[in-house]
């Protein structure tokens, strides 16, 4: 299966490249898994004493489910992987769907994923949005409950609880929002280098920043101290993204080019949107954000 999911890699052709910040980083950790198995196998064995040869075949016995067991999980994951980098969302979404039941936060973050991008596709009813909306936070919760060491389990429970709050109204959803700064400063934490965390963490100082005058209301009245924020902090983890990655995400640069607009800086807000507009369309979201900002460069140009 690694002979072919390396021979297919090159079908995936331009889709792949969109990716390429997530893949590469998943390939060095399935690297780095494979070459920490062999080497741990290695310094057990030079660590016990000469073994008889039965006892060495004993040995090997016991050893052999686990190892399959891990090298099966590997396989499994670079297909979801490769499958995500060709943007093949129905195939990801079925395949995962089979370790639903699964205590691994590893198949549950990635299935949690699936579900949201599954619910995001253009003509998807509004029901069926909803039930993948909450199954894919579910998946989401337990990859928690399952593992708080792993910056992608925090990074998608963020992801995930900021979408149910689409359908739990104003005051839920403001509530929430300390609860995911929260969980996305820890994948940061975690992993420094994960530029969608930064992107989702300027996102969130963005939103808070033009927050509407009715949302601040509620959460004046709700909260002793509700969440706030600059585009200049907004700013700052666009900018940090895109240093990590650079032209990692097309809607990383629309943000930046929109950030800009409204720190009344035309001339970086004209750089940036000119990066989105010209960014490779490949997703129906990178054609939302050419669109957007071709508006954009309308009114500045």
């Amino acid at each position: 299966m690694r002979y072919l999911s390396r021979s297919l890699l090159t079908t995936c052709g331009a889709k792949a490249a969109r990716f390429r910040g997530f893949n590469r980083r998943y390939r060095t950790v399935f690297g780095q898994t494979a070459t920490l198995l062999t080497v741990k196998g290695a310094s057990g064995l030079l660590g016990l004493p000469t073994l008889t040869c039965l006892g060495y075949g004993l040995y090997q016995t016991l050893q052999r489910p686990a190892v399959v067991l891990a090298i099966e999980t590997d396989e499994l994951l670079e297909q979801a992987d490769y499958l995500y980098s060709c943007a093949e969302t129905e195939k990801l979404y079925q395949l995962l769907l089979q370790y639903k039941d699964s205590d691994d936060a590893e198949f549950l973050w990635r299935l949690a994923r699936a579900a949201r991008d599954v619910a995001l596709q253009p003509n998807i009813d509004a029901e069926r949005k909803k039930q993948l909306t909450y199954e894919a936070f579910e998946y989401a919760k337990k990859a928690l409950e399952k593992n708080q060491e792993s910056f992608a389990v925090h990074k998608w429970y963020a992801i995930c609880l900021s979408d149910v709050g689409d359908y739990e109204g104003v005051k839920v959803k403001i509530g929430n929002s300390y609860i995911i700064r929260d969980h996305l400063e820890t994948a940061l934490k975690l992993n420094p280098k994960d530029a969608t965390s930064l992107y989702i963490l300027g996102y969130w100082c963005f939103a808070f920043s033009e927050l509407p005058w009715y949302q601040r209301k509620v959460a004046a009245i709700i909260f002793s101290s509700p969440p706030t924020s600059t585009y200049e902090e907004a700013l700052e983890f666009f900018l940090k993204a895109e240093e990590v990655d650079p032209n990692f995400y097309s809607k990383n640069l629309l943000m930046l080019g929109k950030t800009y607009m409204a720190m009344k800086d035309k001339e970086k807000a004209l750089l940036w949107l000119r990066k989105a507009k010209d960014y490779p369309a490949r997703t129906q979201e990178d054609k939302e954000v050419h669109k957007e900002a071709v508006e954009l460069l309308k009114k500045l140009e």
